[in-house]
C-alpha cells in the first residue's frame, strides 16, 4: 500500500556495515560501519548536495538508497514506497522511478554496445515500445543531453569525457525517473566540462522536475547546484543545512574545516581568511570513536564528546547538526542558548 508523502525522498535510520570475518574459521569479527544510522529527506525537485572527505561513506549510501546495496537496516521510502522492503519482482518495477549517474563514464558503459543500444537498454527491459518508437525515443533523450544524432551508432571510446557523461546521464532519463543519484558525476572529467556537465543537470531538472542526490568532493560546485547541503563524517551526517546558510556560517567543526579548503576567487578575502587544519588521523569505520566520531581530530573537544555520540537535531531555521556544542537539551557547562560558550571553544578536552 502507498502511503502519502509530503517529501519525495525519506531515509530513516539507514546503516549499510560490511562484515569482517578472520581466521582460519573466517568467523565473523565486526563490521565497517560505511553508512551508520543516516536520516533525511529530499522534497520533489530538490537538489540535496553530499560532501565530505573520500572513504566517508558518499557514494555507499547513494546506492544503498536505491537498492544497488541490501541496507543492513533503516528505511528508505521513494515516493511513497519502501524501497528497503520490496521484492526481486516489485523492486524492478520501482527501478524507473530511481536512476543513478555513475561517477567514471568509462567505467559504467559497456565498451561492446553502440550509443544507441545503451540509451535503449532500459526501454527493452522496462517498455513495450516497438523498435521504430524506442528509436524515436533514443533520438529524443539524445537530443535532450545535446548529443548529435549522428553518433547514434559510434562505440563509448569514439567519444570525449562530457560526451560519455552525457550518454550515461541520456540513459537514466530513459524511463522518466523522478529521482537520481548523481555519483560524482564530474569527479572524472576536465575542469572545463565540468561546468557544462552540472548545468545540463540543472537544465534537465527544470524541464523534467527532477529530484536529485548530488554527491561530490567539489564544495564549489556543489554551492552551484544544491538547494541544501549534508556534510557527512565516517558515515554519518554531521550537519544538515540550506546551501547559503552553510557557506556563510557552518556549524559543525568539521563543516568548518572541510569549508575552510575552499578556494576563494576575492584575494582580499582569501588573504584574511584562517585555513583550519585538521590533527590527527582519520578513525577507521571499522572501529569508530566510543563517542562523537570526530572527536579525535575536533579542535572544540571536550569531555562529553568521548563519551556520547551526538544525534542530528534542529537548532535554528531549517539546519540540523549532530554536535554536543548545539544541543539544547542537554547543554554543555557553560553553554548558553544551546549554543557553545566562547570557553570550549578554547579548552578543549582539558575541561
Amino acid at each position: 500500500m502507498r502511503e502519502a508523502v509530503s517529501d519525495l525522498v525519506q531515509v530513516d535510520g539507514l546503516k549499510m556495515y560490511f562484515p569482517v570475518y578472520s581466521g582460519v574459521l573466517r568467523r565473523h569479527s565486526g563490521d565497517i560501519k560505511a553508512v551508520d544510522d543516516v536520516s533525511f529527506t529530499i522534497r520533489a525537485g530538490e537538489t540535496l548536495g553530499l560532501v565530505g572527505e573520500s572513504g566517508c561513506g558518499k557514494s555507499t549510501l547513494g546506492r544503498a538508497l536505491l537498492r544497488l546495496y541490501e541496507p543492513t537496516a533503516g528505511r528508505v521510502v521513494i515516493d511513497g514506497e519502501d524501497v528497503a522492503l520490496l521484492r526481486t519482482e516489485a523492486l524492478r518495477k520501482k527501478r524507473p522511478t530511481m536512476q543513478m549517474v555513475f561517477q567514471d563514464p568509462q567505467a559504467s558503459l559497456n565498451p561492446r554496445m553502440s550509443l544507441s543500444s545503451i540509451i535503449g537498454e532500459p526501454l527493452v527491459e522496462h517498455t513495450a515500445l516497438s523498435t521504430a518508437q524506442r528509436q524515436e525515443r533514443i533520438y529524443e533523450l539524445m537530443d535532450q543531453v545535446g548529443l548529435n544524432r549522428r553518433f547514434a551508432n559510434r562505440f563509448p571510446h569514439e567519444f570525449s569525457g562530457g560526451q560519455r557523461q552525457r550518454i550515461g546521464i541520456a540513459r537514466a532519463l530513459a524511463l522518466n525517473p523522478k529521482f537520481i543519484v548523481c555519483d560524482e558525476p564530474i569527479a572524472a572529467l576536465d575542469v572545463s566540462i565540468q561546468a557544462q556537465v552540472v548545468n545540463l543537470l540543472e537544465d534537465l531538472q527544470d524541464k523534467l522536475g527532477l529530484t536529485y542526490l548530488f554527491i561530490s568532493h567539489d564544495l564549489s560546485m556543489v554551492r552551484h547546484i544544491a538547494d541544501r547541503v549534508a556534510v557527512m563524517y565516517l558515515g554519518r551526517i554531521v550537519e544538515l543545512s540550506p546551501r547559503d546558510d552553510l557557506y556563510a556560517r557552518p556549524l559543525h567543526p568539521y563543516a568548518e574545516a572541510l569549508l575552510s579548503a575552499v578556494n576563494e576567487p576575492d584575494p582580499v578575502r582569501a588573504r584574511t581568511r584562517q585555513r583550519i587544519l585538521l590533527k590527527g588521523d582519520l578513525p577507521s569505520p571499522a572501529n569508530p570513536p566510543k563517542g562523537c566520531n570526530f572527536c579525535t581530530r575536533c579542535p572544540k573537544v571536550f569531555a562529553r564528546c568521548l563519551s556520547e555520540k551526538p544525534s542530528l537535531f534542529q537548532v535554528e531555521g531549517g539546519r540540523q547538526v549532530a554536535c554536543h556544542l548545539y544541543d539544547p537539551a542537554k547543554p554543555s557547562a557553560g553553554s548558553t542558548g544551546g549554543f557553545p560558550h566562547p570557553k570550549h571553544l578554547q579548552q578543549g578536552v582539558s575541561e
